[in-house]
């Protein structure tokens, strides 16, 4: 009885047991339906870690594009070479050996390294850095060798299909697209760089009856469209390249604008760097903007202004060149002080005499008036060019010694961006532009445009009637007799401009740099002189050099290709020409017409921008000169024969090469004396080709030519003597009225104040 007790007692417990157990259970159930946690942890987020997958969508960086839309700047995929090891997965490295011997070539490895690495005990390698940041055409070369476990990773990277082109422009992006250097990637990161998105997809859930999925769109950078036109910067860069090559300079800078507006058109530094491959970059610094020196004989352009807008500027003034004494220095012309005697003040523009601006600055200026003019041509301040890191220059103190060298370009610095935006007041009718880089910024998600930049004027230091005579007498300097701008001559192309040799400072001993092939040689021109559209400067500093050879020989190998191209560019649209590719390849290339009428002949020459000129009383063309091997520029004269009676044409206003053209097509032997553009002729325009053997021309500077052409044939003898250059103000108030500073020149070195 005892034990059945006993085991009763057991029992009960048992069933007590398991029932406290079921109310602890189902208890704890019903509140993890109810609360959906355990120990603090989140049930629901728990599954949806189980049943929820997140990843993110990546933003594209925006694209920097060209003024006609091509991308400087864009990203693309690039791909990531990896080997799988692991022999439990199919497509595995199989033969080390072998793929270590195609492949190493391929990524920049060698062999042995390659196959060690093959032959380690892991799932899978990166094959180095060589195997990185590959792009389409290079995966399909490896994906060729047909090697087994060879993969591909795709990830984005940032690509510059022109390469070194505008590199200190745009500046680079690292190619894990992590961290933006230098110019435009840099100052423009923000709007540059998008925002990634997520998408989120989630499976039911059939414990906690859930079902979502939630995408957050990614939103793109911004677009940036910049004023650089990709043809004219081909040119800059292409020009640039050969000068380096051929003359080896410590650098270069060269800049090409728009003078109406003030769009910078080209922008390029020597040395320079692809962009693409960024670890090679020798110099970071944008000259073109960074970059502050003593300009040399270009800043004479603004001292010039400021005489001729002052109205005190008389060129058929004489004074004595050689040697100036001012604050107890003598200051030397740059033929070592021997100067030309007595000239003019026009002859002394011509051979960018130092002596004749000292005198214009100090004798001729009232007093103080140059640095006021150098200061409303923007000098010693910045420009506000939408580029990072500008420099501002700095304006000399304001001492006789120091107003006298400024002058012609020594004392006071500048920058190249200063010099442009000075010029562009003399070939814009005094007003002055304000440069910039960026044309208008685009959001590609909702195709709106963010920003847009408009033609600013930044100031207005001389009159137009003063702008316009600056303009012709720097004409002069390119064309004029002892000009120094002479081979800047561009056929074709009125040009005016001022030459610059600038010595450098020493920057240990004090002074300047001595000794061969320390200067800074450089040109700023502008064209066609009555309206000009193309400002080009371009600095070289310290060429190498043959005794034959002068500063102006690198300069003018970037300057007149540029100005050249940069005028055909910016005059003709693809409407305008017949054969477009030509012309957008390197000028107008146009047809020969001979045997074919001339009228069609005539109407296609000026559908092209050329201007024609007929020989002959016939209706069909015979010969043509220029051919079609030549290729033209805007302006340019296609001279047609024709099958009927022949007559000497005017060649009044004719350049040498034309004249020389017209010489091989009339087979006439002519003599051209002097230099610049026809003035007379020996032989009567009408006269037969048969009946004139021979004719003599007279060639004149442009100035001289148009003042020929005003005068009174009584009047002639004296022309020069009763030349009056002075410019009276226009009516307008006081900061209407103020110029600036400069000096070149180039075979000699100009000789700084003696100490």
């Amino acid at each position: 009885m005892k034990k059945l007790k006993s085991t009763k007692v057991r029992a009960l417990l048992l069933v007590l047991a398991i029932s406290i157990f079921f109310l602890i259970f189902t208890g704890r159930m019903v509140y993890i339906q109810v609360g959906k946690t355990v120990e603090g942890n989140d049930l629901a987020s728990m599954a949806d870690s189980r049943y929820t997958t997140t990843e993110t969508v990546e933003a594209k960086r925006g694209t920097i594009f060209d003024k006609k839309g091509e991308p400087l700047a864009e990203q693309v995929p690039s791909y990531s070479v990896y080997a799988v090891l692991d022999e439990s997965y199919d497509d595995h490295v199989k033969n080390p050996a072998k793929v270590a011997e195609k492949l190493g070539p391929l990524i920049g490895m060698e062999a042995a390294e390659l196959k060690e690495m093959l032959n380690r005990d892991q799932y899978q390698v990166e094959l180095g850095s060589g195997s990185k940041y590959l792009t389409l055409s290079e995966r399909e070369e490896i994906e060729q060798l047909g090697l087994a476990g060879i993969h591909f990773r795709e990830e984005p990277t940032r690509y510059y299909p022109n390469q070194t082109f505008a590199s200190h422009v745009l500046g680079y992006m690292s190619r894990d697209m992590s961290e933006a250097h230098m110019g435009l990637e840099a100052g423009l990161n923000e709007e540059l760089t998008g925002k990634d998105g997520t998408r989120t997809e989630s499976e039911e859930n059939a414990l906690l009856d859930e079902d979502e999925t939630t995408t957050n769109t990614a939103k793109d950078g911004k677009d940036v469209y910049l004023t650089l036109d990709g043809n004219i910067q081909s040119v800059l860069e292409q020009s640039m390249s050969e000068v380096e090559e051929n003359y080896n300079p410590n650098k270069m800078m060269g800049v090409v604008a728009d003078a109406d507006s003030g769009e910078i058109l080209g922008m390029s530094n020597r040395p320079s760097f692809n962009p693409n491959e960024y670890e090679e970059i020798e110099n970071y610094t944008n000259y073109a903007v960074s970059d502050q020196f003593e300009p040399g004989s270009t800043m004479k352009i603004f001292t010039l202004a400021a005489a001729i807008d002052k109205g005190v500027f008389e060129g058929k003034d004489t004074y004595e060149s050689g040697t100036y004494n001012v604050s107890g220095e003598t200051i030397r012309d740059h033929n070592n002080g021997e100067g030309w005697g007595e000239i003019t003040y026009n002859e002394g523009l011509r051979r960018s005499s130092n002596v004749a601006f000292m005198r214009i600055a100090l004798e001729i200026l009232p007093e103080g008036a140059l640095f006021n003019y150098l200061e409303k041509f923007g000098f010693g301040q910045e420009t506000g060019i939408d580029l990072p890191n500008e420099a501002d220059g700095a304006l000399a103190e304001e001492t006789p010694l120091n107003v006298g060298i400024t002058a012609f370009g020594q004392a006071s610095t500048v920058t190249p961006i200063q010099m442009i935006q000075g010029a562009t007041a003399i070939a814009n009718d005094g007003k002055m532009m304000q440069p910039y880089v960026i044309d208008h910024i685009e959001n590609p998600n909702n195709n709106e445009t963010t920003y847009e930049s408009e033609p600013k004027v930044a100031g207005k230091p001389i009159s137009k009637k003063a702008a316009k005579k600056t303009r012709e007498k720097l004409q002069t300097v390119i064309e004029g007799e002892h000009g120094t701008g002479a081979p800047y001559q561009i056929d074709g192309v009125e040009v005016a401009g001022k030459t610059g040799t600038a010595q450098i400072s020493d920057p240990e001993g004090g002074g300047y740099l001595s000794g061969e092939n320390q200067n800074i040689f450089s040109f700023i021109g502008m064209a066609p002189v009555d309206d000009p559209e193309i400002i080009v400067y371009v600095v070289v500093d310290r060429p190498e050099l043959e005794p034959t050879e002068t500063g102006s020989d690198a300069v003018s190998a970037i300057f007149n290709p540029v100005m050249q191209q940069s005028l055909s560019y910016m005059n003709l649209t693809p409407s305008d020409v017949e054969d477009n590719k030509a012309y957008e390849e390197s000028g107008i290339e146009f047809e020969n017409y001979t045997g074919k009428s001339v009228k069609k002949a005539k109407k296609a020459a000026k559908k092209a921008g050329l201007e024609p000129v007929v020989i002959g009383s016939g209706n069909q063309v015979e010969n043509q000169i220029p051919t079609k091997t030549e290729r033209l520029i805007v302006g340019e004269k296609v001279i047609f024969l024709t099958n009927g009676q022949k007559s000497i044409p005017d060649v009044s206003g004719w350049s040498l090469r034309e004249i020389q053209r017209l010489e091989k097509l009339l087979e006439v032997d002519i003599t051209a004396n002097g230099s610049g553009y026809v003035s007379t002729q020996s032989v009567d325009p009408g006269t037969a080709v048969s009946a004139a053997e021979k004719m003599e021309v007279e060639l004149v500077p442009p100035d001289e030519l148009q003042n020929a052409e005003t005068e009174q044939p009584a009047e002639e003898e004296n022309a020069e003597e009763n030349e009056n250059d002075e410019v009276q103000p226009e009516e307008a108030s006081p900061q209407e009225t103020e110029g600036s500073p400069g000096e070149e020149q180039p075979e000699e070195s100009e000789a700084p104040a003696e100490n």
